[in-house]
């Protein structure tokens, strides 16, 4: 200690900057000068880099040794730092095979604000530096928001800010008057969203009694709930409201719909005929028998076509494979099936076309435009012309269409029927202007050009010549008639 002592006072004599005394000078000049003096002093200090220089505290310890970081960060540590102080001071073996360490605090660090040592890094470095993690704190919810919860909101404001998009809690709603307060008010915001939650909320605290019992004095509510829970699929809350309300024909109707979530086709059938018995109308009564036996007719068809088909009897059934079943299949999609694998078959079987007309009582339209379409495509024109062909009670011969001519050409035509097949049938169109256009469309040439001769329009004749072939059987036709003496032409 006394050494250590020693050792500061000969620092001071022998160092060049001089100590304070009272005997200074007090004149402002003076201390100026002694001023300037001491930061230049400083400079050279800090500035000097010479590696022979030893950097010295005020206590006369080495600066970057062990004892004077320990004193920089804990002043309570003195005591028992100065015998290591003094150790290193020594020079000892041990201290003298490990390479000196260069400390990364000095003078110019603290001066300059930055290290000397690139190792050690500056708080702006090692924020910058990529691989660094950098944990931002948790920031607390502002406290507007826990409003939403545990604000005392009446049911008119509880609308309001739920139609604006906020969160709100309905849990303090709890008495029953409040609750249908709350419903009130969001009907009369007319915004289906909010109705549909308060009603949410409703069905989850309320007896389903006492639910049905209040909603059946609320219509718009009571509408809005039914439609949820059909689109839910919350079936037996459904009927059990259906049956409160004495629906009975809605409960059957929904009791029907169930048979779309049945994939099997027996316990499908079997669940169509149990919801025959069910209090529908006489109208949705019939529709339900005919929904019934169209099943049990597709049944009886697929499992008979596809022995015919596994066993390549039938020559049809080998030429045009089937591409999908029948069953489950609508009523038109079953008579365009028979017209094209049964079109022949006799009126008592299952699968004749004319079975199926008379059970379900298709109208003609309905049966000519779908046997059409069915002959057409198997490009069966024969078929097709016994479709329109009628007699009457003296036994002559006349087309007829219930669906019209023109419709008749347009089906053909999409099934890329010949040019003779579609000019018979535009023939007997019955309008001049549609006739001439499907003609002229398709070009049906001897129906435009026997148009014109008998409306005896010379100059559209003669400029539909200009459209025709040169040399061709068409323009001598023309020819033909434009020469044609005893036709009396009206221009």
């Amino acid at each position: 200690m006394s050494r250590a002592r020693g050792d500061e006072e000969e620092y001071w004599h022998s160092s060049k900057f001089r100590a304070f005394t009272f005997d200074d000078e007090d004149d402002e000049l003076s201390q100026l000068k002694e001023s300037k003096r001491a930061v230049n002093s400083l400079r050279d200090i800090v500035d000097d880099d010479d590696d022979d220089l030893e950097r010295v505290s005020w206590s006369g310890e080495p600066v970057g040794s062990i004892s004077w970081s320990i004193k920089e960060t804990s002043s309570s540590s003195t005591s028992s730092l100065e015998g290591r102080d003094s150790s290193l001071q020594k020079g000892s073996s041990s201290y003298a095979a490990f390479p000196k360490q260069v400390s990364s605090y000095s003078l110019s660090s603290l001066f300059k604000g930055r290290n000397k040592l690139p190792s050690f890094q500056s708080l702006s470095d090692a924020l910058s530096d990529t691989g660094v993690k950098n944990y931002a704190p948790e920031l607390r919810r502002p406290k507007a928001e826990y409003k939403d919860y545990s604000s005392d909101w009446s049911p008119k404001d509880t609308v309001r800010r739920m139609q604006r998009g906020k969160i709100c809690s309905l849990e303090r709603f709890r008495s029953l008057q409040d609750k249908l307060v709350l419903l009130d008010e969001a009907v009369a915001g007319h915004d289906g969203n909010v109705i549909t939650a308060v009603l949410i909320f409703l069905k989850r605290t309320l007896r389903r009694e006492i639910l049905f019992r209040e909603l059946e004095v609320r219509q718009v509510a009571l509408c809005h709930l039914i439609h949820f829970l059909k689109e839910t699929g919350e079936q037996k809350l459904l009927l059990d409201l259906l049956r409160f309300l004495d629906r009975t024909e809605e409960v059957a109707l929904s009791q029907y719909r169930e048979h779309l979530n049945i994939q099997d086709v027996e316990k499908r059938r079997e669940f169509l005929k149990g919801c025959i018995g069910l209090p529908f109308s006489a109208e949705d009564t019939s529709h339900i028998q005919d929904h019934y036996t169209l099943l049990e007719r597709q049944i009886i068809i697929e499992a008979n076509d596809r022995h015919l088909e596994s066993a390549g009897q039938s020559e049809i059934f080998r030429k045009y494979p089937r591409k999908a079943s029948i069953l489950n299949m609508p009523l038109v999609t079953t008579l365009f099936y028979s017209c094209f694998y049964h079109y022949t078959e006799a009126e008592g079987t299952f699968s004749s076309p004319t079975n199926l007309k008379k059970t379900f009582k298709i109208p003609d339209k309905q049966y000519v435009l779908t046997a059409l379409a069915a002959r057409a495509k198997l490009r069966a024109w024969d078929d097709v012309d016994a479709l329109f062909t009628t007699k009457n009670w003296l036994g002559y011969t006349k087309k007829k269409a219930p669906i019209g001519f023109h419709r008749v050409v347009e089906i053909l035509q999409r099934n890329n029927a010949p040019v003779q097949v579609l000019q018979e049938y535009v023939r007997l169109v019955e309008d001049v202007e549609t006739r001439l256009n499907l003609a002229t469309k398709y070009k049906c040439h001897d129906v435009v050009i026997e148009t014109y001769r008998d409306l005896k329009d010379r100059i559209q004749l003669t400029a539909y010549k200009c459209k025709v072939e040169r040399g061709s059987a068409d323009e001598e036709k023309i020819n033909s008639i434009l020469n044609n003496m005893q036709i009396r032409w009206k221009n």
